[in-house]
């Protein structure tokens, strides 16, 4: 490997602050530093507490006066080790903080003990911050010089507004590209994950250019295979990009690395695909321009060795030899590497070079895909999940991102489940939503037919790409099952995906196994089991939006119905929204809106083949169905059900449910004859009754908050609720007008939920964790009886059709509290769902039950 070596300062970098001059009342001042007084005479309190910290014996100071300041920016990076390190510490990311008191911004260094604030997401832009202790950190090779340091802190509330229009006090605070405040970095890193690029380091304008080969001499690729050992100096290279993996980042704290990064591109010419490995600061001058399909000129790279444990991807034609005795190698330096865009108008067809050739498999093919395949598809979005995060392996402080999505392409029922991490393309990741046309390629199928319910998803890899808009001109608009997507979707007049489009909430996926004894096995962990009396640092250790999965043992005591609240709104979530937004009446407006998406998208039906239809509503204006498949076994059949719509609606054969769902049996004509006299709302063991004022510690963790209820996706509300399942951003950007509450959004679920406690075998600590039955008449998602049920052999038996709408979710509750009274004194295992949610907002969820009849 080659990488550049930089020489970063020890201590605050050039960009700190420069300590105020009393004996100065200029404007300005060598530095950079802004003097000026404030608009209306008014005075800085940034510039006071400078004022004081110059004035004091002590390195920090408690600021005479504690006024609240508004938090402009969280940005990250890691620090290196100081020469005074004799021992390589583990990776420690660093936060500068922007703040602003209304009259100056200033960049501050966040002391290290308070970065808890920053994993726990309750230190985060756009909220007001009280600051009780500062100190100053000096640079010792410049004078005057140092960094503001946040020492102590007190966070409050989100504002509803900030201004943007206050100036920096030391203009080195807004010199592009930005740098960190301590260290010899060059860039930040993303606030959650080390993938995707951040920054304004990253350039996108690489275009392609013209090249005369006339003097040009070329090499191919078994040609080089055969004798690059041999070889001083390389000829060029003449190859298509075929695969684009993410971003590595490798920084260390002992590597003095400026831009430590590296990505892999598989190229290939007519004789064969090898692997090229771009390192370091070619990383955020090339990645963004990149992209698969184009053709590349490569002149003065390095041949290595290829690396044995790396598996390369499959090439996207099988006539394509894989090379795999040697890698490429592309550096800023040693040599310097050149890279040059052809344009395809200049590809000749004498170069053979591979065309692009794409692997969709449609909804009703995957069925028949065998574990781990590759493959691509493409389809519309019916439901997009909140960002989550999970722990890599052994670190402590990094994380991969991901969230789930549901894609419909017409061909089957049941919707495509793709775990969709970060691919290094944050414009799109955080920028998905329902109704969007939908690209992923390069996925595998994760499938177990051996688990009840079969498990059956797909899960991005390394080289996968997402494609949200810009279709037009990509390679795979002419394969023919992208036609048939887009025929069949031109088609749909009145799209039943509109209707029944979700967004957010917490998603139970992927479901354990039936058995204690298949979970077991298809866990590689240590430990299987957490003693309750550790659930509380489990709790404790999450950080924001990191989701964890934990099997504890105890006895179920409590079981609560909470009934669904939303069911007792007035109006219509788009009523209520349209109040609180633009108005959105007219069919001028919905016109404009529609046309509007169709630019966003960038797909216009006159001169695209991946157009959108013309849907002629909204969602709230469609026909809902009136049947519902709640089967099991091979006696299925649909059974209708009261919807929470008018009765006066048309009826309609709903899609069969997703395969990851537990079916529930039909009930015979005899059970739906008979209507429940009495219903319960709790039930509460006698052991807990005895034990419950001798506990030691009692956990509780039932509150369902809001962002965890999934919501009815609403288009002409796509920014702000895209926004709302999103992570937390870097930086604060203001509102546009008065943004909507998330509450009053239409619920995608008709259920409440249940707040249980389970009381540890040794009947000395209790937890409380919610359970959210995920069943919805409406929506294809959560069209299910969660494997709470099925874990206790629980079959659902519906009122008839002429119940009231609020007493089927009332009945079936009651069933379920009686299930669960049937293990009263029963020692159970739990799988516990835990999540958390920023600012001090944690939920646990009970996944799935292990009775003694089902533990091995």
């Amino acid at each position: 490997m080659s990488g550049e070596l930089g020489q970063p300062e020890a201590g605050p970098s050039h960009a700190g602050l420069d300590l105020p001059n009393p004996g100065r009342n200029g404007a300005w001042v060598p530095g950079g530093v802004i003097r000026r007084a404030g608009p209306q005479g008014r005075r800085s309190w940034i510039q006071k507490v400078l004022e004081q910290i110059t004035d004091s014996p002590l390195q920090w100071v408690t600021p005479s006066e504690v006024v609240p300041v508004a938090v402009l920016a969280v940005q990250r990076y890691l620090l290196e080790d100081e020469p005074r390190d004799t021992i390589p510490k583990p990776p420690l990311y660093c936060y500068d903080v922007t703040i602003s008191d209304g009259v100056y911004r200033e960049k501050c260094y966040l002391d290290p003990s308070l970065n808890f604030l920053v994993y726990k997401n309750i230190l985060k832009v756009g909220i007001e911050m009280k600051i009780s202790r500062v100190s100053c950190l000096y640079n010792e090779k410049r004078l005057g010089q140092g960094i503001l340091c946040i020492d102590n802190v007190h966070c409050g509330d989100t504002l509803e507004t900030i201004s943007l229009e206050t100036p920096f006090r030391n203009s080195a605070h807004q010199e592009v590209p930005e740098r960190p405040l301590r260290g010899g970095k060059s860039h930040y890193l993303p606030l959650w994950n080390n993938e995707d690029p951040y920054g304004d380091i990253w350039l996108t304008n690489k275009q392609p250019e013209e090249h005369n080969f006339n003097d040009t001499k070329i090499i191919s690729l078994s040609d080089l295979e055969m004798t690059w050992s041999s070889r001083r100096n390389f000829p060029a290279l003449l190859v298509r990009i075929l695969h684009k993996s993410k971003l590595r980042y490798y920084g260390k704290p002992d590597k003095k690395l400026i831009e430590p990064y590296q990505t892999f591109l598989e190229v290939a010419d007519s004789s064969g695909m090898v692997s090229v490995i771009m390192w370091n600061a070619l990383c955020p001058e090339w990645y963004k321009s990149l992209r698969v399909g184009l053709v590349l000129l490569l002149q003065d790279y390095s041949v290595k060795k290829s690396y044995p444990c790396r598996m390369q991807p499959l090439p996207v034609d099988p006539q394509i030899r894989s090379i795999s005795s040697m890698e490429i190698c592309l550096n800023f330096r040693d040599p310097p590497t050149k890279i040059i865009i052809i344009p395809e108008k200049q590809v000749k067809p004498e170069w053979r070079l591979p065309k692009l050739n794409h692997h969709f498999v449609t909804r009703a093919e995957l069925d028949n895909m065998a574990e781990n395949h590759i493959c691509d598809v493409i389809g519309i979005l019916v439901f997009v999940g909140r960002v989550q995060r999970s722990k890599k392996k052994d670190s402590q402080e990094d994380f991969w991102s991901y969230r789930w999505v549901h894609i419909a392409d017409g061909t089957s029922d049941q919707p495509f489940i793709v775990e969709l991490f970060s691919t290094s393309q944050p414009e799109i990741f955080e920028n998905i939503y329902p109704m969007t046309y939908f690209v992923c390629t390069q996925l595998k199928v994760v499938r177990n037919d051996a688990q009840i319910p079969k498990l059956l998803y797909l899960t991005t890899t390394n080289e996968s790409r997402v494609f949200i808009t810009g279709h037009k001109g990509q390679p795979y608009t002419n394969d023919i099952k992208v036609k048939n997507f887009i025929h069949w979707i031109k088609t749909r007049t009145d799209p039943e995906e509109l209707r029944t489009s979700v967004i957010g909430g917490y998603y139970p996926y992927p479901p354990v196994p039936e058995t204690f004894l298949k979970y077991s096995s298809s866990l590689k962990v240590e430990s299987l089991l957490t003693a309750i009396s550790d659930v509380r640092k489990e709790i404790e250790d999450l950080q924001y939006r990191e989701h964890k999965r934990i099997a504890i043992q105890g006895i179920i005591t409590v079981i609560k119905y909470v009934p669904h609240t939303s069911a007792t709104e007035s109006a219509s979530a788009s009523e209520t929204l349209r109040d609180a937004d633009q108005p959105s009446t007219s069919q001028a407006a919905r016109r404009e809106s529609q046309s509007q998406e169709r630019d966003d998208n960038n797909w216009h039906q006159d001169d695209d083949p991946m157009g959108p239809p013309y849907f002629p509503a909204t969602h709230e204006t469609l026909s809902p169905t009136k049947k519902k498949r709640i089967v099991q076994g091979p006696s299925a059949k649909l059974i209708p059900v009261p919807q929470p719509e008018t009765s006066a609606q048309t009826r309609g054969n709903r899609p069969e449910t997703p395969n990851i769902f537990q079916y529930q049996e039909s009930p015979s004509p005899s059970a739906q004859g008979k209507a429940r006299k009495t219903i319960s709302d709790r039930w509460e063991s006698p052991l807990w009754r005895e034990k419950k004022l001798g506990l030691m510690d009692h956990l509780h963790y039932s509150c369902i908050h809001t962002e965890s209820i999934p919501r009815k996706f609403v288009l002409g509300h796509r920014k702000f609720l895209t926004e709302q399942f999103n992570s937390q951003p870097a930086k604060y950007t203001p509102p546009e007008g008065k943004p909507p509450k998330l509450e009053d959004f239409k619920s995608a679920r008709s259920l409440g939920h249940f707040e249980i406690t389970i009381l540890g075998l040794n009947q000395e600590i209790a937890i409380d964790v919610a359970f959210l039955p995920m069943y919805s008449p409406e929506d294809l998602r959560t069209s299910q009886m969660d494997t709470l049920l099925t874990s206790m052999n629980y079959s659902c038996v519906f009122p008839p059709t002429t119940a009231s709408n609020d007493r089927l979710p009332r009945a079936l509750a009651s069933d379920i509290i009686k299930a669960v009274s049937k293990l009263d004194k029963v020692r159970i295992i739990c799988v516990l769902d835990i999540c958390n949610l920023g600012n001090n907002k944690v939920e646990v969820y009970l996944h799935r039950i292990y009775s003694p009849n089902n533990t091995s």
